[in-house]
């Protein structure tokens, strides 16, 4: 295996090769951080681009969101789902066509990680919708999980070894990273979220979904239900990203700390895969 230095090196390179994200979706990521913004200024950025414009409409009329009447204006898909979810959507569309521009991995069948990711997503959103969380708020808990395991991405072959060897010691894989790569995915995610300029919220999903105690108190609620959603698409085989053994003290903290009972967790399986089949829109280009 190579040392850590040099594998950092080859990761390093790998992101820097990463497509960037649009200077659309670049745009519709800075104005929606404002407070002042408006839906007019989310629809004059958005409608610059008649590719993401198109691709958000696709989506606003799938089976995923089930509006009653067809959405053909953009103003009214904004005005109707809010900003926070039109600019959810266009980050998740952008990035999934990144992903896809990217060398394919050898080691995580692409349409089976992209399932698991999805598998998150919809069950965070569930989650989050059973704490409370506000309605126009929820679809940052699904791009989460979306993105939640990005850092596997970039990873070389040798991560085949290291999928096997947690596999086969029955070892939560973020651990075996650590130990034979010196590294880790969320460490590597880090890096994909600092070339895409991601907001806060989703870097702390990104680079702290195994290790809750270094979240941001703000972002605490959002990293705990990801972090129980990846451990269910672990444990149910929802898709493949290589955990097949997720950590059980690492659970039950993140169970304690969101106040949720995992009975009723395991109990929305029929929930989750239809779900799954819905937002699968979001994967056809």
């Amino acid at each position: 295996m190579p040392n850590r230095e040099s594998r950092q090196k080859e990761i390093q390179l790998f992101v820097r090769k990463m497509p960037s994200l649009s200077t659309t979706v670049s745009k519709v990521l800075e104005i929606c951080s404002r407070t002042d913004t408006s839906p007019n200024d989310l629809n004059r950025v958005i409608s610059l681009d008649p590719v993401l414009t198109g691709q958000v409409l696709k989506l606003i009329n799938s089976a995923y969101y089930s509006l009653m009447n067809r959405v053909t204006s953009l103003t009214r898909a904004i005005v109707m789902l809010g900003l926070n979810t039109v600019k959810n959507l266009a980050l998740s569309t952008a990035v999934i066509g990144c992903v896809k521009q990217t060398k394919k991995s050898r080691v995580l069948p692409i349409h089976k990680f992209w399932i698991h990711s999805i598998g998150v997503g919809v069950l965070a959103k569930l989650l989050a919708a059973e704490v409370g969380v506000p309605v126009n708020e929820r679809e940052e808990f699904f791009v989460a999980g979306l993105l939640h395991d990005l850092g596997k991405i970039p990873m070389g072959d040798e991560y085949a070894e290291v999928i096997t060897t947690a596999r086969q010691e029955q070892y939560d894989l973020i651990d075996v990273e650590r130990r034979d790569l010196e590294t880790s995915h969320e460490e590597i995610g880090k890096l994909i979220a600092e070339k895409w300029a991601l907001s806060p919220s989703l870097t702390d999903v990104i680079c702290h979904h195994h290790s809750l105690d270094e979240v941001h108190h703000e972002n605490r609620q959002l990293v705990n239900l990801v972090a129980l959603a990846d451990s269910y698409a672990c444990l149910f085989d929802l898709g493949y990203a290589g955990n097949c053994y997720p950590n059980e003290e690492r659970i039950a903290q993140a169970i304690k700390d969101s106040e949720l009972d995992w009975s009723f967790i395991s109990q929305l399986k029929k929930q989750v895969d239809d779900e799954i089949l819905k937002a699968e829109v979001f994967l056809q280009g």
